[in-house]
């Protein structure tokens, strides 16, 4: 059976027939990447290999960092804490509690569990509180990011798209610089060029195992000085050993550089580029304990930093690697077979036989992709399979060919892409641009700022207060009250609506935005600034409304009964009443009837405006009111003069005189003149001036000692009382009853 970590299926080959390698040739972007391997039809066609190729590390490292694994193992864990010992408290001392009287008073069970309960009771509250809280952490953290997609299902998926392209531009853009900044950052690193004797020593066993893996070209040769451990790496355009390297038998040293070369050919370090650049920021904060721990060798050391970074070290060590240790294993096992189709099955046996690894990496990310290798064991046993046991034939233990050719190893990377995946490419880029752009479209148009004024106001021209009201943040419809007499309002005669509305600006901080906005409102030019709000929930899950944030002005008018806005009938309850209103202009009238009336007046409501200037709603008399009290004094006074007594009741005159009135006769020579002073819409004080009073002449006899005596007598008249409209009708009441 073939082992699932194998890349290429072993099949025979032709052995390569050696060519003299040669540097990579110049020119645009192959000039800049000109140590890269060859085999690929462009730069392009090489990236897009080594990028693509292990889905599982990207798809590790991509759910690691950018769905915070480290905090939600954070929060599992102390979650789990804080739970498990109030569990822990609460299972000990209230245990007891949780059994039913049935079945604590039930022979033998019932003593049974509560035993049970007594005596294991904090235990078990403290295993269930540690579960229930290091779940509820953990979700937390994964959740909370996405609270809003709850409400908005869209948001969901474009969060889940933004991320991912945010996570694949930055593991691209450290790939490009990776392999672009490769020759300076080996330089920093300690690599350097080799020397005339280095040179000659290594260089022909490089080209001997390039030709033999049939590479007309060879990655630069650099070398670091370390004279003890014998290490060698491939890069994406160069391969770095050791000075220690140079004291192996070639046999060994052959084995060694045809391992590096396939790497290279293979462009396993730009997957492994790209794979911690979809982690960058997992991987940056994972280099400080590796640094530390590789800095300061101590068991102390250790445990600190295990302490304080254990969240990071967990999760690369039991998320990231095991994603990534499918395709590093892979990239191993092909290596190895690499130097068994060069030849040096020996050698490559000789180095795995003697070092436990001859790859090790100089970041805390290159150790421990390095610790996923697989063992030297099956790595050797790999090798007996694929090492041929004749020079003409061999098998492998299943039956199949033990001999990998250089096609079955290195793959054919072909174009940059197929004419149907250009095709596709092009359909999703199609109606990703028509999807977007009529998303864009209808965003520009219905759900900026500016569409929020215009609806606003086109439904105030329209006389519609409901579609005003709806226009408005739910805070400012709330402190309109009564909606639906301000729509009755907005639509009754006498509204002006504001007029040629132009916003001329919009003024935005995130969702919020100050419009300003210019209008004309009774043959005024006038300017406002209304302030706007983004409205949270979302329409059809992908669009935010923008809504007018300014609540309705404020008009205070008296409580009076009788009060009119627009022709409705505003409420009459209490000494004063506030009503709401949207901008506009308001025709504010008042009572009507035999004794006063209240000149309309027009109220001017401005756009953002808190309150309103208050109407002057001073009734006067009405033209008739006067004629009509100056007859109903005159009536009531002929009616007085009409008794024949000396003291009409209820009557501002009388005779008065110590006999007998045997006769009386009285009659009103001059009428007093008659005064009005409103106290309200419908009563007023009614009184004579000093300077016109009136006059009534009484005459008759008296009967007294001396026999009967005629007289006559003139009295002043002066009226008081009060004028008040009954049924529709003036009514005057004497002496102000």
């Amino acid at each position: 059976m073939t082992d699932p970590d194998v890349d290429p299926q072993v099949r025979p080959a032709v052995e390569p027939r050696p060519t003299e390698p040669r540097p990579a040739g110049p020119g645009g972007l192959d000039r800049r990447l000109a140590d890269r391997p060859p085999g690929y039809p462009n730069a392009l066609v090489w990236l897009r290999a080594g990028i693509l190729r292990d889905w599982r590390g990207v798809l590790g490292s991509f759910l690691a960092t950018w769905f915070y694994v480290p905090l939600a193992l954070l929060a599992a864990v102390w979650g789990g804490l804080a739970l498990g010992v109030l569990g822990l408290v609460a299972g000990g001392t209230q245990s007891g509690d949780a059994l039913p009287s049935v079945v604590r008073d039930a022979p033998l069970v019932g003593p049974l569990l509560d035993a049970f309960l007594n005596r294991s009771g904090g235990v078990v509250g403290g295993f269930v509180g540690f579960a229930v809280g290091s779940l509820a952490g953990f979700l937390v953290v994964l959740v909370l990011p996405w609270r809003d997609a709850f409400d908005e299902p869209a948001n969901l998926f474009t969060g889940l798209v933004g991320m991912v392209v945010a996570a694949a531009l930055v593991g691209l853009v450290y790939t490009l610089g990776r392999v672009l900044l490769e020759p300076w950052l080996l330089s920093v690193s300690g690599a350097r060029q080799l020397s005339r004797r280095e040179a000659e020593r290594l260089r022909p066993i490089l080209s001997g195992c390039a030709a033999r893996l049939g590479l007309p070209s060879v990655p630069r040769l650099l070398i670091e000085d370390d004279p003890v451990l014998t290490n060698a790496r491939a890069y994406a355009r160069h391969i770095v050993v050791t000075t220690s390297l140079l004291d192996e038998p070639d046999e060994d040293v052959a084995a060694l550089l045809s391992h590096e070369l396939v790497h290279w050919r293979t462009g396993d370090e730009v997957t492994s580029a790209f794979v911690r650049g979809v982690g960058l920021p997992l991987v940056l904060v994972h280099a400080v304990p590796t640094w530390l721990m590789r800095r300061f060798p101590h068991p102390a050391t250790d445990l600190l930093v295990f302490l304080v970074f254990w969240p990071v070290l967990l999760t690369m060590r039991f998320v990231v690697l095991p994603c990534h240790r499918r395709d590093v294993r892979a990239a191993e096992y092909r290596a190895d077979a690499g130097a068994v189709l060069a030849g040096h099955a020996a050698g490559m046996r000789s180095m795995l036989e003697r070092r436990r690894s001859f790859e090790t990496g100089r970041s805390g990310w290159d150790e421990a992709v390095c610790a996923t290798h697989p063992p030297s064991e099956l790595r050797l046993d790999r090798l007996e399979r694929l090492t041929p046991a004749t020079a003409d034939e061999a098998t492998a233990a299943d039956g199949s060919p033990a001999r990998v050719g250089t096609e079955e190893l290195f793959g054919r990377p072909g174009p940059v892409g197929s004419r149907r995946a250009w095709l596709l490419v092009g359909a999703l880029a199609l109606i990703g641009c028509l999807g977007g752009g009529a998303l864009t479209t209808a965003q520009w148009l219905l759900f900026r700022p500016q569409a929020a004024v215009d609806a606003y106001f086109s439904a105030l021209d329209d006389g519609d207060g409901r579609a005003a009201l709806a226009a408005l943040t739910p805070d400012a419809r709330a402190a309109a009250g009564d909606g639906e007499q301000l729509a009755r309002i907005v639509g009754g005669k006498g509204y002006q609506p504001p007029t040629d509305v132009d916003v001329t600006s919009v003024e935005r901080d995130g969702d919020e935005a100050v419009a300003k906005v210019a209008y004309t409102l009774a043959g005024q030019k006038l300017s406002a600034e209304l302030p706007l709000r983004r409205d949270e929930s979302a329409t059809l899950g992908l669009f935010h409304r923008w809504q007018v944030a300014a609540p309705p002005a404020r008009l205070s008018l008296p409580g009076a009964a009788g009060l009119t806005v627009n022709g409705q009938p505003a409420p009459a309850a209490g000494e004063n009443v506030e009503l709401a209103l949207l901008p506009g202009a308001y025709t504010v009238g008042g009572q009507r009837n035999a004794l006063s009336e209240t000149p309309s007046q027009v109220v001017y409501v401005l756009p953002g405006q808190e309150s309103a200037a208050s109407p002057d709603l001073t009734p006067t008399l009405a033209p008739a009111a006067q004629a009509t009290a100056e007859e109903s004094v005159k009536a009531y006074l002929d009616a007085c003069a009409a008794q024949t007594v000396a003291a009409p009741q209820g009557c501002p005159f009388r005779y008065y005189t110590g006999e007998t009135v045997k006769k009386i006769a009285w009659k009103i020579t001059r009428y007093p003149t008659v005064e009005l002073s409103l106290t309200g819409p419908t009563s007023a004080q009614v009184s004579t001036p000093f300077e016109g009073r009136g006059s009534a002449r009484a005459t008759g006899t008296t009967t007294g000692f001396f026999g009967t005596t005629p007289f006559t007598e003139d009295e002043e008249i002066q009226v008081a009382g009060v004028l008040s409209v009954v049924d529709g009708k003036l009514t005057f009441r004497p002496g102000g009853e």
